[in-house]
């Protein structure tokens, strides 16, 4: 409790009790207090400005941030430092009510924290072998819909998702459960899963669940989003093509237009880059093309014409579907490369 309060309380029941019994109770000095109660009775020094300041904000509409308050103080030739202009519209809650800083908050306890093993590094050289992971909220007529989604940073694909009208723990168990399901045969020995600090990804469940389906879990830093970019990025992405040209008005309608476009999503939808240099793929097609290539795709030839494998189509240049040659044709180039398997692409 401050000084000044203690005054405060003083000065009620200066009537009731002795001044100097309640100053040793509190433990101020009686000085103190009468040089309390003498300022009483003097205006405040900033009350006048306050005034003025007050009057401009609701010309502005509140919308006038210290800065711009000081600078149309120093047009009436009202000459303040800046500090003080925002030190007073502090005092006497004169804010600007649009583009607060909102302060980070942690909503419910926090069990478990991990280190940020992905630290940025958003290019996997396999498949399933770095997920990202987030919550975003779809708002339709009916209410907010939660959207939990699983993105592989391999090819940038949706691995799994699941929506709910409550942002419950489940939400994320089960779009764990369903990409593990998904993707049984094909992840990887060491498979990070990257997530904000979100009370979900804190909890016990969520570390019971990676700790039995040998997950590594990954966690963006306090506060900080931009660990977290690429699941950040699909949001931004879905919400611009798809919920916000259409907005939806039932809970129906937005399952309906997350499940079309997230299937155009990774079926359809071809990116203008890649870092593997391979733009215009689809997500999945990559995906699929593995089948064929195998272990072929790390080929450290296979950014350009590889030398030991002729016919072979550069992954960088172009995809083929092309149906596997015969045992015969392929012996002899299995034999001298040592990154083929028994399924390649020739031309």
């Amino acid at each position: 409790m401050s000084a000044r309060v203690k005054y405060h309380i003083i000065y009620r029941h200066k009537e009731e009790y002795p001044i100097s019994v309640m100053c040793t109770f509190f433990a101020v000095s009686r000085s103190g207090y009468y040089a309390f109660v003498h300022r009483l009775d003097r205006p405040e020094k900033d009350a006048a400005l306050a005034e003025t300041i007050a009057q401009q904000q609701e010309r502005s509409f509140r919308t006038y941030g210290y800065r711009r308050m000081w600078l149309w103080l120093k047009s009436q030739n009202m000459f303040r430092n800046p500090k003080t202009v925002l030190r007073i519209m502090k005092k006497y809650d004169l804010l600007s009510e649009i583009r607060r800083r909102k302060r980070w908050q942690q909503m419910g306890q926090q069990v478990h924290r991990y280190e940020n093993l992905l630290n940025r590094e958003f290019h996997a050289d396999r498949p399933n072998r770095k997920w990202v992971t987030d919550i975003s909220y779809i708002h339709t007529k009916q209410g907010i819909l939660y959207l939990s989604m699983i993105r592989d940073l391999y090819d940038n694909s949706i691995v799994a998702y699941k929506t709910g009208t409550q942002q419950t723990m489940n939400l994320v168990l089960d779009t764990i459960r369903l990409a593990m399901r998904q993707q049984k045969k094909a992840v990887a020995a060491e498979l990070q899963l990257h997530s904000d600090q979100g009370f979900q990804y804190t909890s016990r469940a969520y570390f019971n669940l990676t700790q039995a389906y040998g997950i590594t879990p990954s966690m963006s830093r306090k506060g900080n989003p931009y660990d977290n970019a690429m699941a950040e990025n699909f949001f931004s992405i879905l919400k611009t093509e798809c919920i916000y040209r259409r907005k939806p008005a039932t809970f129906s309608e937005a399952n309906e237009m997350i499940d079309r476009y997230i299937h155009f999503y990774n079926h359809e939808r071809h990116p203008v880059k890649d870092w593997r240099g391979a733009a215009g793929a689809t997500p999945l097609l990559l995906k699929l093309n593995i089948s064929y290539l195998g272990s072929l795709l790390f080929c450290p030839y296979i950014m350009g014409q590889c030398t030991l494998c002729p016919g072979v189509f550069s992954m960088q240049r172009h995809f083929s579907f092309s149906d596997p040659p015969k045992e015969s044709n392929s012996q002899q180039s299995r034999s001298r490369h040592p990154y083929l398997t028994e399924r390649h692409i020739f031309t």
